[in-house]
């Protein structure tokens, strides 16, 4: 797996994202990776079987269920070390470190999923973390569709936490951009797609670990 740290340009990158989420609580970076990763990434995305990629749910734990009228996209976790998904990981672990020291923000661990929208699907209005009720502290969107138009949907939209009536930003799903935002403190959707959307969400996760309960849960 090739380090990060040969590839000039994420130090810029990463101080961006900090002065953007100390600022605004989210950052919005297009091109932020390397053409090659992208197409590594989606290349092994269109390689997962149908037994692979399952049907995502709402919820955690006992509660966790799948729920059509809520989300529609298929997800596969993203856990090999090797190839891109090792890149990514890595890129992903030293932003972790870059914004732990910039932010203080303890973050702890990241989890993230291949995530594939079929024409139709879409994910209603959500927070990714209820405010003092989970570990997610800090949200990732990376896309990998290498052609996107205008008229393709798909659209993440961004919406005020203290006004939810007011779109902060929309977010096509154009191949590199990567979204950062404060998981507790930003309801969004994702519009419906009229084609195959392919993307990575993940999330970083402080340690709540105590004397009953083990966190980050499986």
């Amino acid at each position: 797996m090739s380090s990060t740290q040969s590839l000039p340009g994420f130090n810029v990158l990463f101080d961006a994202i900090a002065t953007d989420l100390r600022e605004h609580g989210y950052s919005i970076q297009n091109k932020a990776l390397p053409e090659e990763w992208i197409d590594g990434l989606l290349r092994d995305m269109h390689m997962l079987g149908a037994d692979q990629l399952k049907l995502a749910g709402v919820g955690r734990a006992q509660q966790h269920v799948a729920n059509a009228n809520i989300r529609r996209d298929a997800i596969s976790w993203i856990e090999s070390t090797e190839g891109e998904q090792g890149q990514w990981l890595a890129f992903s672990a030293q932003l972790q470190q870059h914004l732990n020291r910039s932010l203080m923000l303890g973050l702890f661990s990241f989890e993230s999923h291949f995530a594939h929208y079929a024409p139709g699907a879409f994910y209603k209005t959500h927070v990714d973390a209820f405010k003092g009720q989970a570990n997610r502290v800090l949200s990732v969107v990376l896309y990998l569709n290498p052609v996107w138009g205008f008229g393709d949907g798909g659209e993440m939209v961004l919406y005020s936490d203290t006004d939810p009536g007011t779109v902060l930003c929309t977010v096509s799903p154009h191949a590199g951009t990567l979204v950062v935002f404060l998981s507790e403190d930003f309801p969004h959707e994702v519009l419906p797609a009229l084609r195959d959307r392919y993307s990575i969400a993940g999330w970083y996760r402080v340690n709540t670990s105590n004397t009953g309960r083990v966190d980050p849960p499986a």
